[in-house]
């Protein structure tokens, strides 16, 4: 099989609507799974992703698959050299094709000076925290419980520069 072409575009504001929905899509399973209101991105409204999309330390992209737009994900330069990935998302029908590996590899070639990479997920989704691990993420000793069905955990990539 063919490998699909992954590009990353950087989004702006005029994009707010179609990561919105991308992200209701994504993680509205989630959302009913864990109901987790106050920290899962398919309850957040696109007042809000508009607010982020317009912090001067956020960076959103659209990442395609042979064009087309099949998810989202934020980058949040924590400072120089350290950088937090937020509001991953591929949308459900095209989970499982090494789109996400490739977006994180495009990424991290878009953030060349990058050290450091954090990010946070669901200690019970097995399939994201494989996945964080196989791109060369660790798991932090930090961990949040959200609620009683849900807690996340961090992870951290290290990239060995200079």
């Amino acid at each position: 099989m063919k490998k699909s072409e992954v590009t990353l575009s950087k989004a702006t504001v005029e994009d707010a609507a179609d990561i919105h929905a991308m992200q209701l899509q994504a993680f509205l399973p989630l959302l009913e799974k864990y109901q987790d209101y106050e920290t899962n991105p398919a309850n957040e409204t696109l007042e809000r992703t508009i607010e982020r999309m317009n912090q001067e330390f956020v960076d959103y992209y659209i990442i395609r698959n042979a064009g087309n737009a099949v998810g989202s994900m934020r980058v949040k330069k924590i400072d120089e050299h350290h950088y937090w990935l937020g509001q991953i998302c591929v949308l459900p029908q095209s989970q499982g094709l090494g789109i996400a590996q490739q977006a994180f590899s495009l990424i991290e070639k878009i953030y060349a000076d990058a050290k450091t990479w954090g990010l946070a997920t669901v200690v019970q989704e097995e399939r994201n925290c494989y996945l964080y691990e196989k791109l060369g993420y660790r798991r932090t000793h930090e961990t949040r419980e959200i609620n009683d069905k849900m807690t996340l955990c961090f992870y951290e990539k290290r990239l060995n520069k200079g």
